[in-house]
């Protein structure tokens, strides 16, 4: 029988004012006379996101959610080029660790999905030098946290540039300016209007690098390409992660707004991708990137609950008969 995980997207909508992505902007720190003092509230800032996310990680410790995925606005302004003397890593060591012996003890999986503003297949050389730094706070966070940082960031291929084959060797080529610690770290996703599950598996069958299989966009993109003739070129892109396979889910919006996301998961729509990989696989994770976080895991486990061809596990597991 194959185990299936749920997990969800950074925020509760259970837990009061526990946002981890408090921020500040450039401009309002710029107001603060005493550069030090704006400094000090940055990093309090973004002490505070820590805490949060430690709260976050409680209440999935006692709801039973095991995956979840980091926001990737944790430390406010880390990257802005001018703040480079800002070595915003050393205040924020004891609360990562902590974060870490957390995540340890409970055995979660956990990653990021940077922003769309990472783009490694740009052809500007300082897009491509600030998507690197991006990369790099990722892996500093998960280094922080004493997590393996392989297999830990989701991306997208990037620009399409109306010139899908150039856009894809572009990858290639930038790929050679990325360190191999920030290379080990990336997973690659297809979206929902430039690259297709074909192109982004050229990329990772060449580069040796996972593919998440996103379903919502896939049919989003190709709705009537057959996904499943590509599942097992999918599974063999995991054969060295140490991780099981993961994939996004989500459900469309409406007929007429396909591409955004609903509040809440279609069961069926669901469980017509998963009657299909039943069996090819013994574990995977679902991320589901819904509206409605972590209600929307729990919305979708009830009714899942209620049928004959799963056997429950705990609160975001299962098992497919």
């Amino acid at each position: 029988m194959t185990i299936v995980r749920l997990g969800y997207v950074a925020m509760s909508m259970e837990l009061k004012n526990a946002s981890p992505s408090k921020t500040m902007t450039f401009a309002q720190f710029q107001k603060i006379d005493d550069r030090e003092a704006a400094i000090r509230k940055l990093e309090r800032i973004a002490l505070a996101n820590l805490e949060n996310t430690h709260r976050l990680l409680k209440h999935n410790a006692s709801r039973d959610i095991h995956f979840y995925r980091f926001t990737s606005h944790l430390i406010p302004l880390a990257n802005h080029e001018e703040l480079t003397d800002w070595n915003y890593m050393k205040p924020l060591k004891e609360k990562l660790s902590e974060l870490g012996e957390f995540v340890a003890k409970h055995q979660m999986r956990v990653d990021f999905h940077p922003d769309h503003f990472v783009v490694l297949n740009s052809n500007k050389t300082d897009v491509l030098k600030n998507s690197l730094k991006t990369l790099k706070m990722h892996y500093l966070i998960l280094k922080g946290m004493k997590i393996d940082p392989m297999h830990r960031c989701v991306l997208h291929v990037g620009g399409n540039y109306q010139e899908t084959e150039q856009s894809l060797e572009r990858f290639v080529d930038n790929w050679m300016e990325v360190p191999r610690s920030i290379q080990k770290m990336i997973m690659l996703e297809n979206d929902d209007t430039s690259f297709t599950m074909e192109d982004t598996l050229y990329l990772c069958e060449k580069l040796g690098i996972p593919f998440v299989f996103d379903y919502h966009h896939h049919l989003a993109h190709h709705q009537n390409e057959n996904w499943l003739e590509n599942w097992d070129r999918v599974l063999a892109t995991w054969h060295n992660s140490l991780l099981p396979i993961k994939m996004h889910i989500s459900s469309p919006k409406s007929e007429e707004q396909f591409r955004h996301h609903s509040d809440y998961v279609d069961v069926k729509m669901f469980f017509s991708f998963l009657k299909e990989i039943k069996g090819t696989i013994p574990e995977i994770h679902c991320m589901i990137e819904a509206k409605k976080k972590d209600e929307a895991l729990f919305t979708l486990m009830k009714q899942i609950k209620r049928r004959d061809d799963i056997e429950n596990i705990d609160g975001s597991s299962f098992y497919l008969k």
